[in-house]
């Protein structure tokens, strides 16, 4: 397995695996079931986004972000998904793995790499656990969500994974 670079191309199988409200509400925070091909493939057009995907044996498995925050010093990993014909497999803890240590690799001035999850995304959760990640302290969170759509639970990548 390998992490590449996002081919817009294949946005209409990324799309795809996310038909109905619920998972697109969890990937991505959207209403709209599934996101339109067009959409996903221009998330990865903006300069502070990298859009990536990972591959086993040449075929899309799972697809993430990072969000490049300058002014913050940190990456956010984004929008992951994972096909679901691979879930249940740790294709989500591989995805994530892989993703923090190109952030780490490629942006070593952005220190903190972080995400935020669903509070009921238990899936998740045991994920980005097993993957390095801790959640913040309830102060933190309570911070970091200040403006945003949702209440989210944050994490971390703890220096020593």
């Amino acid at each position: 397995m390998q992490l590449q670079s996002f081919d817009p191309s294949l946005a209409a199988t990324v799309s795809s695996w996310a038909p109905s409200a619920e998972e697109v509400r969890s990937w991505c925070a959207r209403s709209e079931a599934p996101v339109p091909p067009e959409v996903v493939a221009g998330w990865g057009e903006a300069d502070d986004v990298e859009a990536y995907l990972l591959v086993d044996d040449g075929t899309p498995a799972a697809y993430g972000e990072l969000w490049l925050d300058e002014e913050e010093g940190e990456v956010e990993l984004a929008r992951l998904l994972v096909d679901p014909a691979g879930r249940g497999r740790g294709l989500g803890r591989r995805l994530t793995r892989l993703l923090a240590e190109r952030a780490r690799e490629a942006h070593p001035a952005l220190a903190t790499v972080c995400l935020r999850v669903l509070p009921d995304n238990v899936a998740g959760h045991r994920a980005y656990l097993a993957a390095g990640f801790a959640f913040v302290d309830a102060e933190t969170e309570q911070a970091w969500n200040a403006g945003q759509p949702t209440a989210y639970r944050w994490m971390v990548l703890s220096a020593d994974a």
